[in-house]
């Protein structure tokens, strides 16, 4: 609750915006108890409660960090298109389980393949919004935070940015899973393929670099160094998992 309360303070756009993600969250997660309809042998809103909490999850953090920027204007622009483009983005993947129907990689019809390619240029403004996020924390000269929070800060955003752009090898192969389809067995929840390379692992992991390495940065790491020491282990770790995906082993094997 302190954190929610601080957390208005600082920015009350993606404070409200974050719980409205996390409340349609919990819409689709009561969805999944009464509706037994499957796209590619999962319950149809799955994928939406799992994009909703995420992007909950990224809005508030977005909403916490920004704080620290020294602009005001460029903290209410940054938000502005942070609210815009993941509103519409997780609006068209809600439309499409309402239509039964997949959202990613989807050219069966012309209005699916609009609206993959509508949800490709949302997700390339957001990203280039976070890139320019990440070069103002690196262009700041003087904050009021430790050094370890702060490189916490600038290379969780440098890596969410990273594996973000993995989302262009999925585009590029329209599907998510290396060596076999979509859509086969996978871990509860996640649904990651306990049978294939799974992109969607190294793209997980690499996004929430956002949440983990601040936090280690500012509660467990004593210095700069050991921030930048963890950040390359994390980075390393990650990348692993990526090759792995690419060359088609599942992550159990």
């Amino acid at each position: 609750m302190n954190f929610l309360s601080e957390l208005k303070k600082r920015n009350a756009l993606l404070y409200w915006f974050g719980l409205f993600n996390i409340a349609v969250g919990i819409i689709c997660l009561i969805l999944i108890q009464v509706d037994d309809a499957k796209i590619l042998e999962v319950n149809r809103w799955l994928k939406p409660m799992k994009f909703y909490f995420s992007v909950g999850i990224m809005t508030m953090t977005m909403g916490w960090l920004l704080h620290y920027l020294n602009s005001g204007k460029k903290i209410r622009r940054f938000s502005w298109m942070i609210v815009i483009t993941m509103l519409f983005e997780n609006g068209l993947i809600l439309l499409q389980a309402f239509r039964k129907t997949t959202s990613h990689y989807n050219v069966s019809s012309s209005l699916n393949g609009i609206i993959f390619n509508l949800m490709g240029i949302l997700i390339l403004i957001f990203t280039v919004v976070v890139i320019r996020i990440c070069v103002s924390f690196f262009r700041q000269k003087t904050f009021n935070i430790p050094d370890a929070y702060l490189w916490g800060i600038r290379l969780g955003l440098l890596f969410f940015i990273i594996f973000s752009l993995e989302g262009g090898v999925m585009i590029g192969l329209l599907k998510h899973t290396v060596g076999g389809p979509d859509g086969s067995s996978g871990l509860p929840l996640v649904n990651w393929s306990t049978q294939y390379g799974d992109l969607r692992i190294a793209h997980f992991i690499g996004l929430h670099s956002l949440q983990v390495l601040p936090l280690f940065g500012n509660y467990i790491s004593k210095s700069k160094t050991q921030t930048i020491i963890f950040s390359i282990i994390y980075f390393i770790i990650t990348t692993v998992l990526l090759i792995q995906a690419l060359t088609g082993i599942p992550l159990f094997f």
